[in-house]
């Protein structure tokens, strides 16, 4: 293993291992300013390689691991790992489950809840090690989980209800890849009360909240029934599917039995066959009637979103119309009136004021336009007498067909010579 401050020859042309060495020789020995650029450079670093395993947690020896090459771990990753804790994006699994009530948490990861804690947080900032073994949550990693498998639980069938642990494990295997990422996953929407889990008569029961701006309310007696009818129903159907495969295994044992000729045992195939229909009958009258209940329910709860609406939109409306009546109304609505007939009145008396600046008599105007009408009579022009009886009509003679050639040979000779203005006379 190289020592602090020098690379291994495998690793002088790595540019990234080298600033890794470069970065954890001595704290003191860089400022601060330079210190916080190199954490800035490995704790995204870090954070991304657990992203792209999927994964929320880690250790430092899985660490050293993960960054290993050509059989030599980098060293400072401890460092690192203090750093990030004092920042407050690490946290211990032990102290991250603290105060929440996670009994039903039956992994054991790591240190996690199996052996007692041999260093604290306050011993890491003093200089301590950080142990090999000891599990380390990355609280955006996890936050980031925990959303994912809300929004997978409010897109499945089974958001209507609770629903047991394992059930929800299957429903959340492709966002969480193993059980300790849904686990943590499922503590931090705990922490965020999203979600509650009970645990009742032996078994782990889980329940959303409606949405991730509501906090989940506790398990009440309609849940668990509600829960219990789930579980029936799906009893009833798996027994249904159990029994129509036996019936159909009676059947065809009765047709092998009766072209073998073995009739006696035939006929018991069939009565077995029978007797099990009618057990089937029985579970589907069952089943249709837990369903009908489930129906019922789920339209009750539909119901009573929009009996909440309702209210909602009740109390809204009080608010608006609040000091609100109809002698208010009226009153307001005579004042409009009353302000409309007035403009009116104003608008009446302002169109009928008239300004005249020049002080005129009409008759002087009058005699005016006589004087411009006798003036526009007397220069009038002196036109011939128009004729009593209509005029002949002009009678021009159709042009020869030579007189035509000519004219049209005068017009492109006249056409092809510039056109020269001829003085006047």
């Amino acid at each position: 293993m190289a020592t602090m401050g020098h690379l291994p020859p495998e690793w002088e042309d790595d540019e990234r291992m080298a600033f890794l060495f470069s970065a954890f020789k001595q704290s003191r020995d860089v400022n601060s300013t330079e210190w916080d650029s190199k954490i800035a450079f490995w704790a995204p670093l870090v954070v991304n390689n657990l992203r792209q395993r999927g994964s929320v947690s880690l250790t430092l020896r899985e660490l050293n691991e993960g960054f290993k090459r050509k059989g030599s771990a980098p060293l400072g990753l401890g460092t690192v790992l203090e750093e990030m804790i004092r920042r407050g994006e690490l946290q211990r699994e032990t102290q991250f489950v603290a105060g929440v009530d996670s009994g039903w948490i039956s992994w054991g990861v790591g240190l996690l809840l199996v052996k007692p804690l041999k260093w604290t947080l306050s011993t890491v900032l003093g200089g301590g090690k950080v142990p090999a073994d000891e599990p380390f949550v990355v609280l955006e990693l996890v936050k980031e989980k925990a959303a994912a498998l809300f929004q997978n639980y409010k897109e499945s069938p089974m958001s209507s209800h609770a629903v047991s642990l394992p059930e929800l494990r299957s429903l959340c295997s492709d966002v969480c890849k193993d059980e300790t990422v849904f686990c943590l996953a499922l503590v931090q929407l705990q922490k965020e009360k999203k979600v509650m889990v009970v645990d009742k008569n032996g078994e782990k029961i889980v329940k959303f909240a409606r949405s991730l701006k509501e906090n989940v309310s506790p398990v009440s007696d309609v849940d668990m029934g509600i829960y219990q009818l789930v579980q029936s129903e799906k009893m009833l159907s798996l027994k249904v599917d159990s029994l129509s495969g036996e019936a159909e295994r009676f059947r065809e044992e009765a047709r092998c039995a009766c072209k073998s000729g073995k009739k006696q045992l035939a006929l018991r195939c069939l009565k077995s066959n029978k007797r099990i229909d009618r057990r089937i009958n029985e579970l589907h009258s069952k089943l249709d009637t837990v369903q009908g209940i489930l129906d019922r329910i789920y339209n009750s709860q539909t119901d009573r979103m929009v009996i909440d609406a309702y209210q909602a939109g009740l109390g809204a409306l009080k608010l608006a119309m609040k000091d609100v009546t109809p002698e208010k109304a009226e009153s307001l609505v005579d004042q409009i009136q009353e302000f409309c007939d007035t403009q009116d009145d104003i608008n009446q008396t302002l169109s009928g004021l008239t300004v005249d600046s020049l002080d005129m008599d009409s008759e002087e105007l009058e005699r005016e336009l006589d004087l411009l009408l006798q003036d526009t009579t007397t220069g009038s022009l002196d036109l011939p007498d128009v004729p009593q009886k209509p005029l002949p009509p002009i009678v021009r003679p159709f042009p020869s067909i030579a007189h035509t050639e000519d004219l049209e040979s005068r017009t492109k000779v006249s056409l092809s010579r510039p056109h020269v203005l001829e003085p006047a006379q």
